[in-house]
Order: C-alpha cells, then sequence, then structure tokens
C-alpha cells in the first residue's frame, strides 16, 4: 500500500466526515426537544392525577399533541441514525476504494445520496414537529377594557 493512496484516500473521505458532524448537532438539539416533550407530558399526567388540572379535556388534547411530536421527534432521529449510518459507510468506501478495493466507488454515490436523502427526510420531520409545537400555543386574547 503507498503512503500516497492512503494520504488521498484520507482526502476524499474528510469531506463527507463533516456532514456527520451536522447531524450528531441536529441529533442532539433533537434529543433535548424529546426531554422537553417527555418532562412536560410527565408534568400534565401528574396534574391531571392530582386533580389540579382546571380542564381535563385541554389537558388530554395536550397530551395527544405531545405524543404526536414525540413520535414526528423519533422519526427524525431514526433518519438521522440512517443517514450517519450511509455517509459512515461513504466515508469507508471512499477510503477502502482508494486504498484496498478499486472497485467499490461505485457503493459511494448510492450510500452517500441515501445519506443525504435521509437528512433532508429528518429536516423535514424538525420543521413538522416545530409546526406541531408551535400550533399547540394558545396565545390569549387580552380582556376587553371597559
Amino acid at each position: 500500500m503507498e503512503t500516497s493512496a492512503i494520504s488521498h484516500g484520507i482526502q476524499l473521505a474528510v469531506a463527507p466526515v463533516f456532514m456527520l458532524s451536522a447531524v450528531a448537532a441536529l441529533i442532539g438539539a433533537l434529543a433535548a426537544r424529546l426531554s422537553r416533550i417527555i418532562d412536560r407530558a410527565r408534568s400534565i399526567e401528574d396534574r391531571l392525577a392530582a386533580g389540579s388540572v382546571p380542564n381535563e379535556e385541554a389537558a388530554y388534547w395536550e397530551l395527544n399533541r405531545l405524543k404526536w411530536r414525540g413520535q414526528v421527534v423519533n422519526w427524525s432521529v431514526g433518519l438521522l441514525v440512517v443517514c450517519a449510518m450511509l455517509i459512515g459507510t461513504t466515508v469507508m468506501t471512499l477510503f477502502l476504494g482508494e486504498t484496498l478495493a478499486p472497485h467499490s466507488e461505485r457503493l459511494v454515490p448510492w450510500s452517500f445520496l441515501g445519506g443525504i436523502t435521509s437528512f433532508v427526510l429528518a429536516l423535514m420531520c424538525f420543521l413538522a414537529e416545530t409546526l406541531l409545537a408551535t400550533h399547540t400555543l394558545r396565545f390569549a386574547e387580552p380582556p376587553a377594557r371597559k
């Protein structure tokens, strides 16, 4: 194995690694959102159990919405994990294709495009979850002045 082939393989593999950084950051943000969703749902469930909820129908409506948001976040995280695995496959294939298996480069476009597709779908789920979160807000109108 030549040193120049290894160096070139590393150079090719570095670019997709930056995408892995973006995926990791988005997984972190989604994990934080999921944590807040869970905390809010537990708070509402505790208040329901204690009987301290003024409007049970509204509480159950919000719990249902939180459940839906949690599912969307889980889908997004799942897609990001698939994305990370495909980008990792791309990195390994680029490196190994340059150093050991010269015909493995046929896998690179498919694994990279699969990773990008998963990333875009995860972003769409993230957008859907944020829209669901803001749709849940019920901005109260100020009372009418006399």
